[in-house]
């Protein structure tokens, strides 16, 4: 048997049809039998290729950051790390920030007399929270006193305003 019997068996066509289709010129080949090997241009396993060159894993955490829209969140978080160095040393001693709602930056001071010292500071504060971190969307700083005790509750409560003093 010859080499193209072979691939006519192979084929399963009867050997008169495969005869007349090799002498008319139709047969087709025993190459066409066999599977063909796709190829595919997969550009990201082809080595040289733009975009295969190695990245620093900040720049990967850079990119992961602003495609999950943190990147506001992480400057406010930023804004509270970095308090010591935007208000200042003997600033941050005595004040600490408690709270970011719509633009603004809501700081707590250990008497009501720091708390209205920094209000003068206002300006030179928020300014200089814009320059180091303007993705964290503060427009202003509000500032408050330390937390004190209410005494408006309990059996013994009489309507007023009840005591003056302001705990600091």
């Amino acid at each position: 048997m010859t080499d193209s019997s072979a691939a006519d068996a192979a084929s399963d066509i009867p050997e008169t049809v495969a005869t007349y289709l090799r002498l008319r010129g139709l047969a087709p080949s025993a190459r066409t039998f066999r599977k063909k090997r796709r190829r595919t241009e997969d550009d990201e396993n082809v080595p040289f290729a733009a975009g295969r060159d190695p990245r620093g894993i900040g720049d990967v955490i850079g990119d992961l950051t602003r495609q999950s829209g943190w990147d506001k969140e992480l400057a406010r978080e930023d804004v509270v790390r970095a308090w010591a160095e935007v208000a200042g040393v003997e600033t941050a001693e005595r004040t600490r920030p408690v709270a970011f709602t719509d633009g603004t930056l809501t700081v707590q001071a250990d008497s009501t007399a720091w708390a209205k010292q920094l209000q003068l500071m206002r300006a030179h504060i928020l300014s200089e929270i814009v320059r180091r971190f303007p993705e964290a969307g503060v427009e202003t700083i509000r500032f408050i006193g330390p937390d004190v005790p209410s005494w408006k509750w309990g059996q013994r409560t009489i309507p007023g305003r009840g005591p003056r003093d302001t705990y600091g």
